[in-house]
């Protein structure tokens, strides 16, 4: 396992910024989901850095030890638009100059029917068709986010595609899905390339009928998990999604990292 953070924890943030901040608390990888107060990463992309190339030559020489390990992009596999599509794309060549592995989609829906896994099938077919025809390496990581919340909806995707690699957003399942996460770890293992964690406590927040929480001050379960996971030889990332871009009253990304370190939390 790797430690890593999603810059959701600190939107405002440059992407220089955020590479620093990793090398302070020792962590090898980041995740890109906001960038200078944007999520639309695309048009932040182009007018910061010009072109994937020039990006990709000053972070070469920067030589920053950190991996970017994923771009989120905001696409879902059902209900994606083609405004939604399009920002995949801008959004993949990007991904590909700078040797990034995964852009992150969301699953989408409501109840993970028939219906709606076929058409999160048709969209993952759509997108091997564009990744092979322009011959690229990165490829799609599908959070479970929306409809996929057990280790039952899991199955049907899965078995629908069995290909598709996984954003386990573990946190989520357990909240909101009611599922203890090491029996969806044991169901989806072998198809999660990257694993989001986060704690938080039954009290309601102004968004959720649950709060968010420093490490080790909520309920999550994550002894538990990391146990789990490290029987199973799991080598992805487990990336701290501090989501301070959505719930202002967390505190800064720096507190969270220092607390989960202090705690030994992960």
């Amino acid at each position: 396992m790797q430690r890593c953070f999603s810059s959701l924890g600190w939107p405002e943030a440059t992407l220089d910024q955020l590479l620093a901040l990793a090398v302070r608390h020792g962590i090898p990888a980041i995740e890109v989901r906001a960038l200078g107060g944007s999520i639309e990463l695309p048009p932040y992309l182009a007018q910061t850095y010009g072109n994937p190339a020039l990006l990709a030559a000053r972070l070469r020489e920067a030589a920053w030890p950190v991996r970017i390990v994923a771009f989120d992009a905001g696409m879902k596999l059902v209900g994606a638009t083609e405004a939604a599509r399009a920002e995949l794309l801008d959004l993949a060549p990007w991904a590909e100059a700078l040797g990034v592995p995964w852009l992150r989609v969301f699953d989408g829906g409501k109840a993970a029917d028939a219906a709606e896994i076929a058409e999160g099938a048709s969209t993952l077919h759509w997108w091997r068709g564009e990744r092979a025809a322009r011959g690229w390496r990165v490829d799609l990581m599908v959070e479970t986010h929306d409809s996929l919340l057990t280790a039952a909806a899991l199955g049907r995707l899965l078995a629908a595609v069995p290909e598709a690699a996984l954003l386990w957003d573990s946190h989520h399942t357990w909240r909101k899905g009611g599922e203890d996460p090491v029996v969806t770890w044991r169901a989806i293992r072998h198809r999660v390339v990257h694993i989001h964690i986060k704690d938080g406590t039954g009290i309601p927040s102004a968004r959720h009928p649950f709060s968010y929480s420093l490490p080790g001050d909520g309920e999550f379960p994550i002894a538990a998990l990391r146990a789990a996971l490290a029987a199973d030889g799991y080598q992805g990332h487990l990336c701290l999604e501090w989501e301070r871009k959505w719930h202002p009253y967390l505190p800064p990304l720096e507190d969270a990292l220092r607390t989960a370190a202090v705690r030994a939390w992960w």
